[in-house]
């Protein structure tokens, strides 16, 4: 039989890695078991989840702090269990905010030339969730607003310069939430839950304004923008 071989523009492209000194070496990334990329960059910071001992930490490098990483090399360290989540804010580059298993979400603030010492107060503490929270999105276009969501089925959407909670959108889910996603200009979310739906959600109307079942028994984070 006359063997067939499938095809592809890209037979011919071939990866190279990168040197060593070109790479962030030695880093105790965290070994939680989340669905999450435990890391987050933009335009000047790296920030990756690490372990600790006592409570939960990520990292901060700038971009060209590359090679091996010293063990004592400072980290964000106010979270009193491990850290799930972090995202950075899009509008402040020198901002990051993270979920954690204490069931809270922390702003931070970040020097402008990264980490000299270990960083334990964070500018604001968001409290609202009964559960931990693995999830931590900021709004595309506006500024000081941050999505949360947690084991508790709840999505919270915070106004980050008061510390309160704009809107709670705590019945829209019955089961665990595994992903949440603003569109571009922030006026819907989708979100996709172990019930096996994915939902579009108005926040301002606190309505479900469309779902749809799906076959797959986990849907993983995946980014969802509208057109």
């Amino acid at each position: 039989m006359r063997r067939v071989v499938r095809q592809s523009k890209f037979r011919h492209v071939f990866g190279q890695a990168v040197k060593n000194d070109q790479c962030y070496d030695d880093i105790r990334v965290s070994r939680v078991t989340w669905d999450s990329s435990f890391c987050a960059v933009n335009p000047r910071f790296v920030a990756i989840i690490v372990e600790a001992s006592g409570g939960g930490a990520f990292m901060v490098l700038p971009l060209h702090k590359t090679g091996r990483i010293d063990k004592s090399y400072p980290t964000v360290c106010g979270h009193t269990g491990p850290v799930l989540d972090i995202d950075w804010c899009p509008h402040n580059d020198q901002v990051i905010a993270s979920g954690s298993e204490d069931c809270t979400v922390m702003v931070w603030q970040i020097p402008e030339n990264g980490l000299t010492l270990s960083l334990t107060e964070p500018v604001v503490v968001l409290e609202g969730h009964s559960k931990r929270v693995g999830i931590v999105a900021w709004h595309p276009t506006a500024r000081n607003v941050l999505l949360s969501a947690g084991c508790d089925n709840a999505i919270i959407i915070w106004n980050v310069g008061t510390g309160e909670a704009l809107i709670n959108l705590d019945d829209m889910h019955v089961d665990v939430i595994y992903n949440v996603s603003w569109n571009r200009n922030g006026s819907l979310i989708c979100t996709s839950s172990k019930d096996k739906k994915v939902r579009i959600i108005d926040p301002r109307k606190q309505e479900i304004i469309s779902f749809s079942n799906i076959t797959d028994a986990f849907i993983s984070r995946k980014t969802w923008r509208s057109q």
